[in-house]
């Protein structure tokens, strides 16, 4: 029999890279959740696998719980993987009780009503590094909670009520928290994709608090397996960090991505101001996924950048007529 996953947020670019790369491993069912109809194929890397093992639920988690939690219990999934969120960390000082209602109380609701359901061997919940706030040193998983923004809070909310289930009744929830995903067919408003869609197009790139803030970037292929991993072998109650050894600046992210494509960093870059509550440098210890689930990176940030960079220009002239600036949705 296959294994079925139903994979909330599954337009978001990890829940659709996640659905890409379960498809790939064979003999599993899929379903996915989103409140936004499927987007542009070129977002939708599992939409090349013309897969039959795979339906799509345009259903919101706010207005629609009832309808989800229905669908959970009819396909009885094994694997209940997490990715819906409010994810932007600036834009969450501007409505976090949006941020909230999405990130802690939709998915507290959502989790009550499907405890009891003793089908789900594991429930993965996407966590984020943003829980911690800003740290000095290597992360473990043990580090204490510091978030410092709507978003962080709301996600470090939403983590603590879900572990709290794990120790009252058994729910079988583990966790992962990845570094700075990158990768093919991101959003364009995040850093990589649009430095590269900027420069291609002669459009000023604006580097908030001039760049100086390192971070670890991690291919979006190797957060896919390790969610899988995850999934299948991780026990409940885990937390698994994910990340590599390379740390680079903003700028110098930037720099890098100038060079590839041959074009001046200072006539193509533009200081402004940080952004609000933004968090300082921090490494995440990524050991208990290598000894647990044994996984480790494998994709490199020059190699990733040379992969999201080929699938910028192979689709520019679709990429250019889409958004390029963070929409809110209500």
């Amino acid at each position: 029999m296959p294994e079925k996953f139903l994979v909330l947020g599954s337009n978001s670019f990890t829940g659709a890279s996640f659905v890409d790369y379960a498809l790939r491993q064979g003999n599993s069912e899929l379903i996915g959740v989103s409140r936004s109809e499927e987007y542009r194929s070129v977002f939708l890397p599992y939409k090349k696998l013309e897969a039959q093992s795979f339906k799509f639920y345009q259903l919101d988690m706010n207005k629609d719980l009832d309808k989800i939690v229905s669908l959970t219990e009819e396909f009885r999934p094994d694997y209940i993987v997490n990715f819906a969120a409010q994810g932007m960390v600036a834009q969450s000082w501007e409505k976090p009780g949006q941020w909230f209602k999405t990130n802690t109380l939709a998915m507290v609701e959502y989790q009550e009503a499907i405890r009891n359901f003793k089908f789900i061997k594991k429930y993965v919940q996407i966590s984020t590094p943003e829980v911690y706030g800003s740290c000095i040193g290597t992360v473990k998983e043990s580090t204490p909670y510091n978030p410092s923004t709507p978003y962080a809070v709301s996600k470090a909310a939403a983590d603590m009520s879900l572990m709290s289930f794990h120790k009252a009744y058994d729910f079988p929830a583990v966790f992962t928290r990845a570094a700075n995903v990158y990768g093919e067919t991101q959003q364009l408003y995040r850093i990589i994709p649009r430095t590269m869609l900027y420069f291609l197009t002669g459009k000023t790139l604006e580097l908030h608090g001039g760049g100086i803030s390192e971070r670890s970037f991690i291919h979006i292929s190797d957060v896919a397996r390790a969610t899988y991993l995850a999934a299948k072998y991780g026990e409940p109650g885990e937390i698994f960090h994910l990340s590599n050894n390379e740390r680079v600046s903003i700028k110098s992210l930037v720099e890098t991505i100038a060079s590839k494509l041959g074009v001046s960093f200072k006539d193509n870059v533009k200081v402004v101001g940080d952004r609000l509550g933004k968090d300082s440098c921090y490494s995440l210890d990524s050991s208990n996924a290598k000894a647990k689930l044994a996984w480790e990176a494998k994709v490199s940030l020059n190699e990733g950048l040379d992969r999201t960079l080929n699938w910028i220009q192979d689709n520019l002239e679709e990429l250019k007529s889409c958004p390029q600036s963070y929409i809110h949705k209500e």
